[in-house]
Formats: structure tokens, sequence, C-alpha cells
């Protein structure tokens, strides 16, 4: 993941500067493509904050795990609300990197939301990240890091 980002600014929620390099280093990462306008997004982000808090902030040690918000919203001010409002402490692309596009066609994105679990090269684990999270819950988090190659620190 540390490669598809290279040389890219994320956010924080604060509208911090995060380096990718550093963030994403030794992580599971899910892409999350979502906006503030689709109901499937409004209706699974609240799930995905869950998974997020349950595996990130409240595991000790700290799920080796990270998302990057890709918005589709149709404006920064919206994705700004939207990240805000319902988001995880997690990451985003800035709304006015015209990356996205590229990530999308990357990953094949047709339809919001889609949540693409990667690797640290940015391959594909599994394009069906929310389908996984509804149906499996935390459990899925541990057949991603099975086939991740990283480094693990967490006990599954």
């Amino acid at each position: 993941m540390v490669e598809v980002f290279s040389g890219r600014i994320l956010l924080n929620k604060e509208g911090d500067h995060v380096e990718p390099e550093e963030a994403l280093r030794n992580k599971v990462v899910g892409l999350y493509f979502s906006a503030g306008w689709c109901p499937p997004c409004r209706d699974f982000t609240p799930l995905l904050c869950d998974f997020y808090t349950e595996l990130v902030d409240e595991s000790d040690p700290p799920a080796q795990f990270e998302i990057v918000f890709i918005s589709s919203d149709k404006s920064a001010e919206d994705m700004v609300e939207y990240y805000h409002d319902m988001h995880g402490d997690w990451l985003a692309l800035p709304w006015t990197d015209q990356y996205k596009h590229e990530l999308k066609k990357r990953y094949n994105i047709t339809a919001v939301p889609k949540l693409v679990i990667v690797k640290e090269n940015g391959q594909v684990i599994t394009d069906k990240g929310r389908k996984q999270i509804r149906d499996q819950g935390l459990t899925c988090f541990r057949s991603w890091l099975e086939v991740a190659e990283i480094f693990q620190n967490f006990k599954c």
C-alpha cells in the first residue's frame, strides 16, 4: 500500500497531512470508496467504524489495519462533512486529489460503497470487504492478515 500512495499526501480527521509511507507500512489496508449522498454508504459506515474501533483502538496491540477513505462526494465540503460526521478515525485521500479516479479504475470501482482490502503492495486480498464484515464480523480480519504477507504483531 505504501507503493500505491507513494508521493501522495493523506489526511487524518483533524485535516493534518499524513505521510502514507509511515501510516500504511506493515498494515492490511482497506480502501473505502464511499459518499455521503449514498444511502447504502451511510448504512455501512457506522458498522465499519465499529469494526475499525474494535480492531485498532481497543486492541492491545492495535491490529495492523488502516482504512483510506476515497470520496465520491460531489464537493470537498460534502466530503469533509461526511468524513467528520460518520467516519472512524482513519485516513482519507484529499477530495481534490485526482488520483482517486486512477484508484477507481485500478480497483474496478463501478458503484459505492466498496471496501477493497489490499496488501501493502496494493494487491487485492478481497474486493468484498463490506460483505465479509457484515457476514463474519472481526473474524474476517484474521483471514485478511493470513494472506497479507506482513510481519504480524496481532494475536489472531
